[in-house]
């Protein structure tokens, strides 16, 4: 039981006080004092004429241990543990922005988790993707594309300029590696902390349907032809039933989660919608997620709206962005980034831009409209 303290009536009574300020008893040797030299003294005073003390900082010179260069030090990580400098476009995977709490360099963070493996069961498959019932039947020839579209090529010379036109994507045949395609677009999004979306989700604290019209976009938006956006419904309603792109998520320890080709992709082949929550641009200014899509640039900054696929997304979120400022970066490029005005709302589509042979990593221009966008360190 811990001691009670004394009570105020005990500590100001005379006879305490009295206690406190008696003299030393008669007979007591005097207490003995310390005295400094002038020596002393003087060795630890300062010139009146000195300047004043100038704060010594906690770190001189910082050096990335990755690249070794200490410029841009706006960009420049410093570990809470060891206090070894890393660049954020130095880190694999890199990081968008530097993180607001503590943050560990690689030697001395813990090891990271496994990745868990969505089960390849068919079940658990259909309802994480929300596959509709009767998705294994049979289709009607009408889902192609219009018969009639030969009919209406007989133009004038003038408008018989070709325009290459969207191509559906060719689902793979084999069923067992259809769901193995699945179960690794699951994996990505589980470890994400992610859900499945295929399509723009309003969330009522985001930014409102009613704000996402292209008309807004500034310099004008183009609009999806008749013939392609029957293609993009062609492919929706295959996804719909459980056919997806032959695309396959894989894990790099340098790049993270990529998405490479399980098949022969054709050009012009569309692949998926940039999908995710849909909000203004100034509630993310100091978001640290890496993928915020640009969905609708306008005049006015407060109505610029961007696609964060953060907690809700589809595959489109692990394709790898290009250095739109290289030749070399472009080069890898594969698949483009467009913006359509589709019944007068903005869409981000991504399509092949070249043909991709089965096996290859997808690499596309991430806002690549954008051109002041800060891609100079994308691998």
């Amino acid at each position: 039981m811990g001691r009670r303290a004394p009570s105020s009536a005990a500590t100001s009574s005379p006879e305490l006080r009295r206690k406190r300020t008696a003299a030393a008893p008669p007979g007591s040797p005097p207490e003995s004092r310390r005295y400094c030299s002038i020596s002393d003294v003087m060795r630890r005073s300062r010139p009146v004429n000195a300047p004043p003390p100038v704060a010594r900082p906690r770190y001189e010179v910082v050096l990335c241990e990755a690249c070794g260069a200490g410029d841009r030090d706006e960009e420049l990580l410093l570990c809470d543990l060891c206090d070894r400098g890393r660049h954020t476009y130095c880190l694999r995977p890199i990081l968008a922005a530097v993180p607001l709490g503590p943050w560990l360099c690689p030697d001395c963070a813990p090891p990271p988790k496994p990745i868990i493996h969505f089960p390849l069961k068919q079940r658990k498959i259909v309802d994480f993707f929300r596959i509709q019932k009767g998705a294994d039947e049979p289709q009607p020839a009408k889902c192609g594309l219009p018969q009639d579209a030969k009919r209406r090529r007989r133009r004038s010379i003038v408008m018989m300029k070709k325009k290459r036109k969207m191509l559906p994507f060719v689902p793979t045949e084999d069923r067992v590696q259809r769901l193995k395609q699945m179960a690794s677009a699951a994996t990505a999004l589980t470890s994400s902390k992610m859900e499945f979306s295929n399509e723009l989700t309003y969330v009522p604290s985001m930014a409102p349907k009613s704000a996402n019209q292209a008309k807004l976009e500034e310099g004008g938006m183009q609009v999806l032809t008749k013939e392609d956006k029957e293609t993009i419904e062609l492919c929706r309603s295959m996804q719909r039933r459980g056919e997806c792109p032959p695309l396959l998520v894989v894990f790099d320890s340098h790049e993270g989660f990529t998405v490479q080709a399980d098949g022969d992709i054709k050009d012009m082949t569309f692949l998926a919608e940039y999908a995710g929550d849909v909000d203004f641009l100034e509630n993310r200014a100091n978001d640290d997620c890496d993928s915020i899509m640009t969905l609708l640039s306008t005049a006015d900054p407060s109505k610029k709206l961007v696609i964060c696929p953060d907690k809700r997304g589809n595959i489109a979120r692990f394709i790898n962005g290009i250095n739109n400022h290289t030749p070399d970066g472009k080069k890898k490029q594969n698949v483009k980034c467009v913006r359509y005005n589709i019944d007068g709302e903005s869409h981000v589509l991504l399509v092949a831009c070249r043909d991709i042979a089965c096996g290859e990593k997808l690499y596309y221009d991430y806002n690549g409209h954008e051109y002041a966008y800060p891609t100079h360190h994308f691998i």
